[in-house]
């Protein structure tokens, strides 16, 4: 199924949270397309390290419960982002019997990179909403974030 078929049709009712979902997605994508374009391969899950990650590290079970994420399927990412030299694990200094995930050079390049292409999708997203809808937009979804269900 492409990406256009799951767009809603205009006899299928907005679901909200889908469209999120999918808008989520297809941004995710392309912000990992730029990341690895810029020279730092990665897969999409990966993000999920990424986007939780402390600059002075963090708790592989803290990331876990960030991303809404099983420990065992944390570490299986920690383990692929450290092969690929973006992270390390460290004792934690305030817990010698805990590590410290935490971003090498080349981690903090490809979070920067990533800050980079970030920063063009925000232009596009301009381009295509115009300057008063995307702010609508950021509104919006930032009223839903600090909501309290």
């Amino acid at each position: 199924m492409s990406d256009d078929e799951r767009v809603p049709s205009p006899e299928q009712p907005n679901n909200t949270a889908a469209l999120l979902g999918q808008a989520y997605s297809r941004l995710g994508h392309q912000i990992v397309d730029g990341v690895i374009a810029a020279g730092f391969p990665q897969r999409p899950a990966h993000s999920g390290v990424f986007a939780h990650i402390d600059l002075e590290g963090t708790r592989l079970t803290v990331l876990a419960e960030r991303a809404n994420m099983t420990p065992q399927a944390m570490k299986d990412l920690v383990d692929d982002l450290v092969r690929l030299g973006y992270v390390t694990r460290r004792p934690d200094p305030t817990d010698g019997r805990a590590k410290l995930v935490t971003l090498t050079e080349r981690g903090r390049a490809c979070i920067d990179a990533s800050v980079e292409v970030i920063a063009g999708l925000e232009r596009q997203l301009e381009a295509l909403l115009g300057p008063e809808h995307l702010a609508t937009v950021q509104d919006a979804l930032t009223r839903i974030l600090r909501h309290h269900w």
